[in-house]
């Protein structure tokens, strides 16, 4: 893939995302994605980044603004940042109870990218952050 039509990815990644239209989000993943979750483990394969999705829109409501999306040269890798414009609906395990509290969260992603897919995703923000916002 071309540099732009990389970032071209990344960008109806996030559209997708801010839309709320998880069949088209999904879509734009290998079936062999990997996501590397912010502080925590590795998982691998659509399904359970699909699954992964479903208990995040369970507990939160979010939107992503101000994107800013790069890439490399060949388009196999990309990077985005962005803020995330949140609420916490239902309490997560082992995090503050859940009050409909808002919160705004700097943060970012890497990709991999292969045959027009994105390959690995691994996102970052600073969770104490987001801790003290909702606490």
């Amino acid at each position: 893939m071309s540099r732009q039509e990389t970032e071209a990815l990344i960008a109806a990644y996030y559209e997708a995302f801010n839309q709320g239209d998880m069949d088209r989000f999904l879509s734009l993943l290998s079936e062999d994605v990997i996501h590397d979750i912010n502080q925590g483990g590795r998982e691998v394969g659509r399904e359970a980044f699909a699954a992964f999705m479903q208990k995040m829109n369970t507990h939160y409501r979010e939107q992503l603004v101000d994107i800013e999306i790069m890439s490399n040269g060949d388009g196999s890798r990309a990077a985005a940042e962005f803020v995330v414009l949140g609420e916490y609906l239902q309490t997560d395990v082992g995090l503050p109870e859940a009050q409909g509290q808002q919160y705004r969260l700097p943060a970012g992603a890497f990709f991999d990218v292969k045959d027009g897919k994105v390959a690995r995703i691994s996102n970052y923000y600073n969770l104490e952050d987001w801790i003290t916002q909702v606490a």
